[in-house]
């Protein structure tokens, strides 16, 4: 009886992964087809924290819809902030001060060293490695303390302004992030000790996951996600903003194309993101912190975009202006949505025990892929 069963299409079988909220991923579900342990096909089903924000945002001025973004990658949330007020201040032809310019980045780069380290704990917390969680929320805490006592809390800031920034830097700021900087550097060769040298962990993560060049490209893949394979695709170096062209700092580019290269870029970013942030911190120029704007903003009737490198990858912001105090149209392009939609190719072929090291690879944030 049991071999006439036996055919291909019998012995698939498929199975629901989610849509429960895994550690700090998000509300993600998927649809996984099986032919015994191998991986045929995965469907991501998303909508579960959707909160239509472009369509809120039609509704909110150029200064309100800003803080809509720190809930969309709650991780990045000062980069997607920063990209909201290039976009504006592109419709505007508004100077920035040189004094927020820098203070912006400074932001933007211990951001992105927060959201790495919490990747590279959650990461090898998804492998059985439990340790390293607790690391990543000890570095990461003192990122949150500094962002806290100069914008007044410590995950969702809404200190980026059209013009500037909301509130000057703490006194303390220069100081603490200075021993953060010693702090995190006699750290990192812990990282290495505990995950990236482990046998265990990159024979969980080598050859898994596989995304070739031209897949990263075909699906849209950027940030580490398409740097894991090549793909060069640095918003920083391809386009810059501000004044990272003034800067001295490396694109991370692995050519393994597999989970472990993903962690490697990651990994090596943060020592860049921590050099920009050792250029800056005490060459802040002095002088205003904010252009001066009205009260009420109107953008000229037109269409602007703006794109900047998150954590995760290209976050871009689309303006459809009516001449109002209130967008038209608003269309944010999330690195995370692009980058979930490879995840089909990678696990093809592959393990289901596998699939968590080639989700986790991607650092996906839900609400960005949702919005």
């Amino acid at each position: 009886m049991l071999e006439e069963i036996r055919t291909t299409e019998q012995d698939d079988l498929v199975i629901n992964v989610g849509p429960q909220h895994p550690s700090t991923h998000g509300v993600l579900h998927l649809v996984i087809t099986l032919n015994g342990e191998t991986i045929k096909k995965v469907e991501p089903h998303l909508g579960y924290v959707h909160r239509s924000i472009e369509k809120m945002c039609e509704s909110l001025t150029y200064r309100q819809f800003i803080l809509t973004t720190s809930r969309m990658d709650y991780l990045s949330a000062h980069i997607n902030n920063h990209c909201c007020v290039l976009c504006v201040e592109k419709g505007l032809q508004l100077d920035v001060p040189p004094r927020a310019q820098v203070i912006r980045i400074l932001m933007d780069e211990l951001t992105r060293i927060a959201s790495h380290v919490l990747w590279w704990g959650a990461f090898a917390m998804d492998l059985g490695a439990i340790t390293p969680f607790f690391h990543a929320f000890r570095e990461r805490e003192v990122i949150n303390d500094i962002m806290e006592e100069t914008c007044g809390t410590r995950l969702t800031m809404n200190y980026m302004m059209p013009g500037g920034v909301m509130y000057d830097l703490h006194p303390n700021f220069q100081k603490r992030v200075h021993e953060f900087i010693k702090l995190f550097k006699s750290k990192l060769p812990e990282y290495h000790e505990l995950v990236t040298n482990n046998v265990i962990f990159q024979e969980r993560t080598k050859g898994v996951g596989m995304l070739s060049y031209e897949d990263a490209i075909s699906y849209g893949c950027s940030g580490p996600a398409a740097r894991g394979s090549g793909v060069s695709s640095d918003i920083r170096k391809l386009y810059p903003y501000e004044i990272y062209n003034q800067l001295q700092f490396e694109e991370c580019l692995e050519y393994g194309c597999d989970s472990f290269a993903r962690y490697q870029v990651r990994m090596n970013e943060m020592m860049q993101s921590l050099s920009i942030v050792e250029q800056l911190i005490d060459n802040i120029p002095e002088g205003d912190i904010q252009a001066k704007t009205k009260a009420v903003i109107k953008l000229p009737k037109g269409e602007f975009y703006s794109r900047v490198e998150s954590a995760r990858g290209e976050f871009g912001v689309y303006i459809v202006s009516e001449g109002g105090t209130t967008p038209y149209r608003i269309k944010f392009r999330s690195p995370g949505f692009s980058n979930l939609s490879a995840l089909d190719q990678m696990a093809r072929g592959q393990k289901i025990g596998d699939l968590v090291a080639m989700m986790g690879s991607l650092d996906l944030v839900i609400p960005d892929i949702d919005r």
